[in-house]
């Protein structure tokens, strides 16, 4: 999709006229930010179920299926919904670029997020979650012009496109935030966070900023690990919550979620303290720190993911790790190597089919500072990898993919056709 990126709101912006724009028909909250924006968008969708608020969710990329990226009340759009949406775009895009009001036809991005937005307006949402795809400033999501802006920590990722240091990368996503909407801000580095801040000022928005206020326990249950934590807010204070998205990373992005639902209380949705409390506790996230038997599947693909990885194993899994990992050219793999690799007794290097996708004796090129070869086997393919992860990892063991979510995404896809 990135090959295929062009800067700039004005292909979505006419697609979104041509529909006769969807998108003013219910209320927006968009997440942007570096890590975290899925697990916020999971847990303030799962607290609106709660509340019975019809909701729609607009989330990237897709594990198995495209349909995941749009839900309805929870549900994957309908194939039959997907196909007369893509078809009605298609033809809308196609007279737009015939008529010359745009010059080229818009990217699958765009499409699929006109897709979302249309469906929802048909579906009679009440409020849309959308997440934001790359960036921010020039996201087709952005377009939407949403009502609350949620910005979650900060760091350095997708470089190639939205600038070098975290100043760059913050202002890219600190643009979504506008004179109309109200700005949520999830914690952040110094840095990050005064750009952000600035941005605020600029647009004239007192930021609401997420709770740090958090006490965490950590239940150390052997069959399942929960972390429980308790928040504290300038109007309430919900205790005890188990957070049903694993990681201790996972409080600062409920808190976030948390400080959108005070905001909707304000706003005039019934969304009570109770619904708070059980959309946090039943948030589900497909790919991150899921697990499907001996397998654990975690779609960290930078630094910042693969730390919150690693506190987890720290935290939960005492028994040997077997790694599969496979990665995308553009990132970070050193980083994730230097933390992860160490704690693997075996470390199997794959490639997802992707055209992006790095190669396996690249990786296995960089993953010989981190690692001892006699631990490293390359595999050219993904099912092959495994078979012989299955077949190395001794009982009470774990095998943990990560590196990319499209590499989780086809692990999931041969662990769940077989069972």
């Amino acid at each position: 999709e990135v090959e295929t990126m062009k800067l700039g709101l004005e292909n979505i912006t006419a697609l979104l006229e041509g529909l006769g724009k969807p998108h003013q028909r219910y209320t927006k909250v968009q997440v942007a930010g570096t890590n975290g924006k899925g697990s916020v968008c999971a847990f303030l969708n799962s607290i609106c179920l709660e509340a019975g608020i019809r909701t729609g969710m607009y989330t990237s990329p897709h594990l198995i299926s495209i349909r995941e990226r749009i839900q309805i009340d929870g549900s994957d759009i309908s194939e039959e919904d997907f196909a007369g949406f893509a078809s009605q775009i298609k033809e809308i895009a196609e007279s737009l670029v015939a008529a010359r009001r745009l010059d080229r036809l818009p990217t699958f991005f765009e499409q699929v997020t006109a897709i979302a937005l249309a469906a929802f307006a048909e579906a009679k949402v009440e409020l849309a979650i959308l997440e934001t795809g790359l960036g921010g400033r020039f996201d087709a999501t952005t377009a939407a012009k949403a009502e609350i802006a949620a910005i979650t920590r900060i760091d350095l990722d997708h470089q190639e496109y939205l600038g070098d240091t975290i100043e760059e990368i913050a202002a890219e996503k600190a643009a979504i935030i506008r004179s109309d909407s109200m700005a949520v801000v999830g914690k952040q580095t110094s840095k990050a966070e005064k750009v952000i801040l600035g941005r605020c000022r600029e647009v004239g928005v007192a930021p609401v900023r997420a709770t740090s206020d958090i006490t965490t326990q950590l239940n150390g249950e052997p069959i399942w690990p929960i972390y429980t934590h308790t928040f504290r807010t300038e109007r309430a204070i919900y205790p005890r919550i188990d957070v049903g998205l694993l990681g201790r990373h996972q409080a600062e992005n409920a808190a976030v979620a948390l400080a959108v639902a005070e905001i909707l209380q304000d706003k005039g949705y019934k969304i009570t303290e109770t619904d708070i409390h059980f959309g946090l506790t039943t948030a589900v996230h497909p790919g991150r720190l899921e697990s499907i038997g001996e397998f654990l599947l975690d779609g960290a693909h930078n630094a910042s993911g693969a730390n919150a990885l690693s506190d987890f194993l720290d935290d939960f899994v005492p028994g040997p790790i077997t790694l599969i990992f496979g990665a995308m050219r553009e990132k970070d793999v050193e980083g994730i190597a230097r933390i992860l690799f160490p704690k693997a007794e075996h470390i199997f290097l794959t490639r997802p089919e992707n055209s992006r996708a790095m190669s396996v004796g690249r990786l296995s090129e960089l993953a010989n500072d981190f690692a001892d070869s006699s631990r490293i086997v390359l595999t050219e393919t993904v099912s092959n990898a495994v078979r012989q992860a299955r077949e190395r990892t001794p009982a009470g063991g774990r095998v943990v993919v990560t590196g990319s979510l499209y590499l989780v995404g086809e692990v999931k896809k041969l662990l769940t056709e077989k069972s």
